[in-house]
């Protein structure tokens, strides 16, 4: 059996406002969003990304986030980089700092709500420290 090699290609999401969720998103990646009808997308931010589609709802919002995305940025940035996103309207929600050696991450949430999580993953030998 051949198996080939998978990769996310897009990220789809409705929004109660697809062009400004997508404004945030761009700002977020530094693409720019090619809208088309009622819908936006966001092409990849360069080899190994990942686009993004943006559509209006089809009907209200869940009540529970049952999936989000992990975002990796380079040890010693996580912090600029959180407070880059919190300027560019996303919200705090928690952090973890200590719980695995490996990682650690800010939760946030963009402006509508949609979770997200912005790690660092230190070199090997200042895990644990």
């Amino acid at each position: 059996m051949t198996y080939h090699r998978i990769t996310l290609e897009a990220i789809n999401l409705e929004a109660a406002n697809p062009n400004d969720l997508a404004k945030f998103w761009a700002a977020v990646t530094g693409v720019e969003p090619s809208a088309g009808g009622d819908s936006v997308y966001l092409p990849p931010n360069g080899p190994g990304g990942f686009g993004m589609f943006f559509q209006p709802e089809s009907e209200p919002r869940a009540a529970r986030q049952v999936a989000h995305w992990d975002l990796t940025v380079p040890w010693g940035s996580r912090v600029a980089e959180v407070e880059r996103l919190l300027g560019l309207g996303a919200t705090h929600k928690w952090d973890v700092l200590d719980e695995v050696p490996h990682v650690q991450w800010t939760t946030l949430a963009d402006p509508e709500g949609n979770l997200f999580c912005v790690a660092g993953h230190p070199p090997a030998d200042h895990q644990g420290s």
